[in-house]
């Protein structure tokens, strides 16, 4: 958490400078993102609300998914999640929204990516999507590496 916290002050301070608001969606990162951002002080002025879908039945009940957003899509890759970033958005009801998923480890993900490898979607005025591989199976750190990227992504769209 120790570089979560501070990129999420740059963030809350910038959506709240702006009068925008967050929703999210975590899956391998565990609601750490969403820990980092309500720990700022005047959360509510800018987060609304978090999921965390850990399983594919969970993911199924939330997004509605009868199959891929498109017959070519496959899960745990960019335009998947961007895909689950914008149901969010429109759920919640939010400016941005982050979607992630991923496996943290110690394995890989029943879709093939091995572990440490996380893909992070952005739904908002500025949509982005990365793909963050850590080569590592350490499954604490490969959870704290994700958070750190999807803040990233955020702070970069944001700027």
């Amino acid at each position: 958490m120790e570089k979560l916290i501070p990129l999420a002050a740059e963030v809350a301070e910038l959506l709240k400078k702006r009068g925008e608001t967050l929703a999210l969606s975590e899956s391998s990162m565990g609601g750490l993102v969403s820990a980092a951002l309500v720990a700022q002080p005047g959360a509510s002025a800018f987060y609304l609300g978090s999921t965390i879908i850990y399983t594919r039945g969970a993911a199924k009940a939330l997004y509605d998914l009868k199959g891929p957003p498109a017959p070519d899509v496959k899960p745990l890759t960019e335009p998947y999640v961007a895909a689950m970033a914008d149901v969010v958005r429109g759920k919640l009801g939010s400016t941005w929204a982050l979607a992630e998923m991923g496996a943290s480890g110690p394995s890989g993900s029943p879709y093939g990516p091995g572990p440490g490898t996380a893909v992070i979607g952005l739904a908002g005025p500025h949509p982005a999507s990365i793909t963050v591989s850590t080569g590592s199976a350490d499954r604490a750190a490969n959870m704290r590496a994700f958070g750190e990227a999807a803040l990233k992504l955020l702070l970069k769209s944001l700027t």
